[in-house]
């Protein structure tokens, strides 16, 4: 039987210099090829900032792109990540060679790039118009694509990215642990995972940190991620002394990131927007406690009990949901049980069911 053959288009896309960079497209492909599909990838595995370096990078993605438009004739789907810029480039394919065109939108592109001018804001709008299927990572993203961009909900589609649960999931071995990772036994470890950048809420984190060490000095604060504002952190660091206990591990493995995850009090989501939310959903399979912004997707995960949601740019809120999960054992119980459930909606083996129906739908508009 011949393999189905699919083209990701992305702009984000790890590499052994940037591991973090885009992994969960790259846990995609991985659990599609695994379910027997034959995957090639146009992406940029290249994070690195400043305005002539990003002209640079995109130019080269794009030059890959359309070098490869001769091939693609030989493609079933093109599946798209981000609808602007990856959305146009792949909307070439559909259009020269009439192949079925997918595309996820992960929030920024559109809380953030279809505001930007009018060309991305007509960009945005072209791509969801003309796809074949549509694919919200998150609940309030779904609403916004719905109603604001007036698209079809027969075409529009809520599927997560979806959590390897071989890799996060609960250890139960904290003292093996700990003595890997070097932490001692009173250590209270609060975890972020993500870009450093101000829209991740790292003011309020600091700030409330700062609240929550003047009450126990066993807390710590350690940060995983790439250094995308590396002169706010300097800031903030310099603000919090240099005797404060913050430590910078930088980008992570996804196991690496489980082991924190697993010693960790609780992971700490303070964003601004958040189209999904996806590490939340890691450490939650991980029973690692969250606390997250009522924002974008985390207002509905969090919800009833399966996290902790606080007011996004408040630190005294923040400092007041951190401190109910470091006080109150019976609600840490709680919580666990409710975001196991969860995390079962956002398995990814369920999630690949879901983008294979979609794949072998037979209309192509």
């Amino acid at each position: 039987m011949k393999k189905q053959k699919v083209l990701i288009i992305s702009n984000m896309y790890p590499s052994e210099a940037a591991p973090s960079f885009g992994i969960f497209i790259k846990n995609q492909v991985t659990a599609l090829e695994a379910a027997g599909l034959s995957i090639d990838v146009i992406a940029i595995n290249e994070p690195g900032r400043g305005k002539l370096k990003v002209i640079q990078k995109y130019l080269q993605w794009l030059f890959k792109g359309i070098l490869a438009l001769i091939r693609g004739y030989k493609y079933d789907v093109i599946h798209a990540h981000y609808i602007f810029p990856s959305g146009l480039l792949a909307l070439l394919y559909k259009k020269i060679w009439k192949k079925k065109l997918v595309v996820t939108s992960h929030g920024g592109d559109i809380d953030k790039m279809a505001k930007k001018n009018k060309f991305t804001s007509w960009g945005t709008r072209k791509v969801l118009s003309e796809a074949d299927h549509i694919i919200a990572v998150g609940y309030r993203l779904y609403d916004v694509i719905l109603k604001d961009f007036n698209i079809d909900e027969n075409k529009l589609s809520l599927i997560s990215m979806g959590v390897d649960r071989g890799i996060f999931k609960p250890l139960y071995n904290e003292d093996t642990l700990r003595k890997k990772l070097k932490i001692n036994e009173s250590e209270k470890v609060l975890l972020f995972v993500g870009n450093f950048i101000k829209d991740k809420g790292v003011y309020e984190l600091f700030q409330a940190f700062k609240k929550l060490r003047e009450r126990d000095s066993d807390i710590t604060l350690h940060i995983i991620g790439r250094l995308t504002d590396k002169e706010l952190f300097d800031e903030l660091v310099n603000q919090a002394g240099s005797s404060s206990p913050i430590f910078y591990h930088g980008p992570l493995k996804q196991s690496e990131i489980a082991d924190w995850m697993n010693v960790a009090e609780t992971l700490i989501l303070p964003s601004y927007i958040e189209g999904f939310g996806l590490v939340a959903v890691e450490a939650m399979a991980c029973e690692t406690p969250v606390v997250g912004t009522k924002v974008g997707g985390l207002e509905y995960l969090l919800a009833n009990e399966s996290g902790v949601l606080v007011k996004p740019r408040d630190e005294d809120s923040l400092f007041k949901g951190i401190s109910m999960i470091l006080d109150n054992q019976d609600l840490k119980e709680n919580i666990k049980a409710n975001a196991i459930r969860r995390v079962e909606e956002h398995d990814q083996q369920r999630i690949i069911t879901k983008l294979l129906e979609i794949y072998n739908e037979k209309e192509c508009r």
